[in-house]
């Protein structure tokens, strides 16, 4: 395994523990061990797939995309946490070229879990301000991942077109849009 390897399966390690240790320890049973059956504290994204990132969003990385209505996220991942949280989470595939995909997922968490979130990706660094609310981005073997914060939600979102910060840019603004329409439009003055 590759320097960089390790670091990003240490980094997914300590974020997917931290996270699930925090999002289980807040349901109230914290005198026991968290567990994967534990009581989420998330609240239910009701965003669609489609909602949340539509067609005209993916169209600037030149591919046209379906949505993945099979895909399940892999134990352990960030979208496997937010799934678990009554998130919402997709897959869109490229229909010119199958293993070109993004990944977005979306959780409505308590304030205490997103700054314990917050914390965690702060200490990796990656900070992103062009996400326009606390963002942070990291890449590990060609695999760009943007994770984004518009309170009261997290954003996280992967994929190989994600080579710089600004790569994952209309995905977090296309979902931001939709979360907090009144928060994404410009200021007149």
């Amino acid at each position: 395994m590759t320097t960089r390897s390790r670091a990003r399966a240490i980094t997914v390690a300590a974020l997917t523990v931290a996270a699930s240790a925090l999002l289980s320890g807040c349901t109230g049973a914290r005198d026991t061990a968290p567990s994967a059956t534990a009581t989420p504290i998330g609240t239910a994204v009701r965003q669609s797939c489609a909602d949340l990132l539509p067609a005209e969003a993916l169209a600037v990385y030149g591919k046209t995309f379906r949505q993945d209505t099979d895909w399940r996220p892999g134990k352990g991942t960030p979208a496997a946490t937010i799934e678990r949280q009554r998130g919402r989470v997709c897959r869109f595939v490229a229909t010119d070229d199958p293993g070109t995909t993004v990944t977005l997922a979306v959780a409505h968490l308590p304030e205490k879990s997103l700054t314990t979130l917050k914390d965690a990706l702060y200490d990796r660094g990656g900070s992103v301000p062009t996400y326009r609310v606390e963002g942070y981005y990291a890449l590990a073997d060609g695999v760009g991942r943007a994770d984004a914060f518009p309170d009261p939600y997290w954003i996280t979102t992967e994929s190989t077109l994600f080579t710089e910060p600004g790569g994952a840019q209309p995905v977090v603004d296309a979902v931001r849009a939709v979360l907090q329409p009144t928060a994404s439009a410009s200021p007149t003055g």
